[in-house]
């Protein structure tokens, strides 16, 4: 049940909504801008630009930035290799910095403040998103509340069930890496990586269910 909640595959889940809805809201700060417009997406993928106007319109260069090289087939898009944390580009390289879902996944506060730091530097702009830590389902385990639960509970639950997009894990090593990796922001610590950053609330049925910083545009 909680997977139609949250798989962006379906095309009429919540998680697909919300995202539609996202895509929106950044195609109408992106369209006023004189091209070219060089956007570099932090973590991002191409089946994400392939539900925007962004992947077809002429003026629009996608750079994709991953650890490792992806696929691209866009004629507007290149992937690169990369680390959130330390962008080997200078400042103000790119007319807006792009990211979603990715800031939870970099590490510590300390890890999450420098990805934060580097976005702000390379861009003229950026809209970066990431989920709320208070909303009820955690959306990676898709257990309500899992993100409260004490560390070594959620270790022992991924070794011994398969959770949300996540197989049983059964080594506890590996268990231990994969809880580890995910570190949920609340609305304090976001916007005290962004200070001065509009923070947009993305509700489902009244409940924040992420978060957008997003600074530099013009409305």
């Amino acid at each position: 049940m909680f997977k139609m909640i949250a798989d962006n595959r379906n095309q009429n889940s919540l998680a697909t909504k919300l995202r539609r809805r996202r895509t929106i809201f950044f195609e109408k700060l992106l369209a006023p801008l004189d091209k070219p417009v060089g956007i570099l997406d932090v973590g991002g993928t191409e089946a994400y630009w392939m539900m925007t106007d962004a992947a077809i319109k002429d003026g629009i260069v996608i750079t994709l930035l991953n650890l490792e090289t992806t696929h691209s087939s866009l004629p507007n898009s290149i992937s690169i290799s990369g680390d959130a944390r330390q962008l080997k580009f200078e400042n103000c390289s790119f007319d807006i910095v792009f990211s979603n879902s990715v800031i939870e996944h970099v590490g510590s506060y300390e890890d999450q403040a420098r990805m934060a730091n580097e976005v702000q530097r390379v861009g003229k702009r950026f809209f970066v998103q990431t989920p709320n830590k208070y909303f009820p389902l955690e959306p990676h385990f898709l257990i309500p509340f899992f993100q409260f639960f004490p560390f070594k509970l959620r270790v022992w639950l991924l070794m011994n069930f398969s959770l949300g997009w996540f197989p049983k894990t059964p080594n506890k090593t590996d268990a231990a890496q994969i809880v580890g990796s995910i570190r949920l922001l609340n609305k304090h610590e976001f916007s005290q990586l962004f200070p001065g950053a509009k923070i947009y609330e993305e509700k489902i049925f009244g409940l924040t269910k992420s978060f957008i910083a997003y600074s530099g545009w013009q409305e």
